[in-house]
């Protein structure tokens, strides 16, 4: 079966169709805008469903556009035993592309435009693997249905509207994520917290402070203003912080006082060591300054000691830990502002299994409140996504990946981010992106290897083939 699969798809046919099917999809700026009748997620998805139903049907599969939430393609007329999940909806094209967005280009083996790694790509793949199925006529004794989504990048809404009219199939893969694949998805906890406090006067001390701009993202930037000292009061403080921990300080006179700015680098927060958080790094530098002792002075210091530069486990809070299966906790402090009367601030954890209530949310909470710090509304933990690896679905995926590649120790993958498939019973995320390869996700030219995406087609055939057959 495999040397079938392997001749089908290096037919120089295959790659043309696959860039031509792909380029369509592209063609299509399907991001997300407001609501329109019968638009969910206004016209450009719903254009991109629609091409996406047009594709299927050219290809011979039985395809439809379910009220522009999701489209689907079935390969035939059997009860379904596996579902697969890409979306067609889009970021933004944002600036610095040296090529039109919107125009899939062919160059040295890579594909260059907005989705042909996330997810019109990967769902051309899976069309090119069902249409491999049937046209090898290899044995099914039941159905694949690929779902093609609107909405995976502002929320999975989509799926949500989808999964509560019809059920849910016995295997789900989606192919919008990492080879080998990816069997759990950290749980989230990120509370708002704060403080409050009387008017002050003193000096010297902070009036204002200002950090972060998402709770997903590490901060970049953060900056405050210190009444009642000087930039050359501070200047040595600055030099030793930005020595210690990479951050850049920019000292400036304000009214009154002092404006410090601190340059820190973003990451996504499931990855927070691959940032420079500008908000604790500030804090940092605060801690050190010879401030008045007041109550803006010591919530700065509390949340110096909480939050200390580095921290990216949650130690200092106490909730600090780590399994074998899903690896560490991690924490991103993301969100900070500071007045004249108070604090507000905000972190994005992603736990591992063993966290629980007791070891991560009423562990924080205790933390805080030693320092007269509560956590406001409601923050529950979400839990995590997890399907052991030793179940028919992952063992059957990764043979089949290592079928292809080679790699007999590839492994069930663990992440701090989430997949179209964290709400999904049993659902893995399964390609198309082979490790080491880069796709500049959500930057500017987003890219795709064209031989990569063959692979990733023939694995999908042979996974078909083996979950329906």
């Amino acid at each position: 079966m495999k040397a079938r699969i392997d001749a089908y798809f290096d037919h120089p046919d295959r790659r043309a169709q696959l860039i031509a099917g792909i380029s369509r999809l592209v063609a299509v700026k399907s991001v997300r805008e407001a609501a329109a009748p019968g638009q969910p997620y206004g016209p450009g998805p719903a254009a991109a469903l629609d091409e996406g139903v047009a594709l299927a049907r050219e290809m011979g599969f039985r395809a439809e556009n379910l009220e522009n939430y999701v489209a689907t393609a079935d390969l035939n007329d059997k009860e379904t035993a596996l579902h697969i999940l890409g979306h067609l909806d889009v970021v933004g094209e944002g600036k610095g592309w040296s090529t039109d967005p919107y125009t899939c280009v062919e160059r040295d083996g890579m594909l260059y435009g907005r989705g042909v790694s996330d997810d019109k790509g990967p769902v051309m793949c899976a069309l090119m693997a069902m249409q491999a199925v049937r046209d090898l006529a290899l044995p099914l004794s039941r159905n694949v249905k690929l779902i093609m989504g609107g909405d995976e990048e502002s929320g999975s809404s989509d799926l949500a509207w989808y999964y509560a009219n019809h059920p849910y199939a016995p295997y789900t893969f989606t192919p919008d994520a990492n080879f080998p694949l990816i069997n759990i998805e950290k749980g989230h906890y990120h509370p708002d917290f704060g403080k409050t406090w009387e008017a002050e006067t003193v000096l010297p001390r902070v009036t204002g402070l200002q950090g972060g701009f998402r709770t997903n993202v590490v901060p970049p930037e953060a900056q405050c203003v210190v009444a009642g000292i000087s930039p050359i009061d501070c200047a040595v403080e600055a030099r030793q912080v930005q020595a210690e921990t990479g951050a850049v300080f920019t000292l400036a006179e304000a009214d009154g006082g002092l404006s410090i700015h601190c340059a820190g680098r973003n990451a996504h927060a499931a990855s927070p060591d691959d940032g420079l958080n500008a908000i604790s790094a500030l804090l940092a530098l605060l801690a050190r300054l010879p401030l008045a002792d007041c109550e803006s002075t010591r919530a700065i210091q509390a949340m110096h000691t909480l939050f200390p530069f580095g921290d990216n486990r949650g130690q200092a809070l106490g909730i600090g830990q780590a399994d074998e299966e899903s690896g560490p906790l991690t924490l991103n402090l993301a969100l900070m502002t500071l007045t004249g009367t108070g604090f507000t601030a905000k972190f994005d954890v992603r736990f591992p299994l063993c966290a629980n209530e007791e070891n991560c949310k009423n562990a924080c909470e205790a933390s805080l409140a030693r320092y007269g710090i509560a956590v406001t509304g409601d923050a529950g933990m979400v839990p995590p996504h997890h399907v052991p690896a030793d179940t028919p679905l992952v063992r059957t995926l990764l043979d089949c990946y290592r079928s292809y590649t080679g790699d007999t120790d590839a492994k069930p993958l663990a992440i701090g981010g989430g997949t179209y498939v964290h709400d999904i019973p049993g659902g893995v995320a399964f390609g198309c992106e082979f490790p080491g390869f880069d796709p500049k996700m959500h930057a500017a030219d987003e890219q795709a290897s064209v031989e990569q995406l063959l692979t990733a087609c023939k694995i999908f055939t042979l996974a078909i083939a083996r979950l329906c057959g």
